[in-house]
């Protein structure tokens, strides 16, 4: 669910005919932390679900989102690292190794 509310948002701030390393750091610093919260809430949902809202699950939500934050926080830098490094290594260009829309727009 996470990727699918990260695919619907992207598909709402992000131009279909850029190329990922023009997409805006603010832009990508939105989905992370939309991915991010989005994993919190389903693993929340679930073990709600699944165990109801007694002390120990409650406990235990409350704990791995505690754990979690962690991810939350950091992850959202490392993404924005990953789009800096994007943007300033063009030499990757024509490389197998990336994806081709890194570079050029979708056709």
């Amino acid at each position: 669910m996470p990727l699918f509310a990260m695919s619907y948002l992207a598909n709402k701030i992000i131009p279909q005919n850029i190329a990922y390393k023009d997409i805006k750091y603010t832009d990508a610093l939105k989905l992370s932390v939309v991915y991010q919260g989005g994993i919190v809430t389903w693993v929340a949902f679930w073990a709600l679900y699944g165990q109801g809202f007694g002390a120990e699950n409650l406990t235990s939500v409350f704990s791995f989102g505690a754990a979690y934050m962690s991810v939350v926080l950091l992850e959202p830098l490392v993404d924005l690292c990953v789009l800096a490094g994007a943007k300033t290594l063009a030499s990757l260009q024509n490389s197998p190794f990336v994806n081709n829309r890194l570079y050029n727009p979708a056709a």
